[in-house]
């Protein structure tokens, strides 16, 4: 029965939710991802340029989220293959 869970491309036979939980969807979907971290980044550059800043501080807020969000999404990315360069060269 476990078996039928496991995914029989990953080289230790990990099951598929073993990968999900660490860090397999980062591996395959990077790029994705990273303009999804891009779009983030752009968004909270065009709110900031756009939007008046006598809004208050719901501007201040969304374009501090914006740019949090993309920093963070293309930080991790960064991360993960700085990690798995360094594991391939070890």
């Amino acid at each position: 029965m476990a078996d039928a869970e496991r995914d029989h491309y990953h080289p230790h036979g990990a099951t598929r939710m073993t990968r999900f939980w660490h860090g397999g969807a980062l591996v395959t979907h990077q790029v994705p991802l990273a303009l999804v971290g891009l779009g983030c980044l752009a968004l909270g550059i065009v709110v900031a340029v756009v939007v008046p800043d006598s809004d208050g501080p719901a501007w201040a807020m969304a374009v501090a989220g914006c740019l949090a969000a993309g920093v963070l999404m293309l930080g991790r990315i960064g991360v993960a293959v700085f990690r798995r360069h360094r594991r391939a060269a070890a």
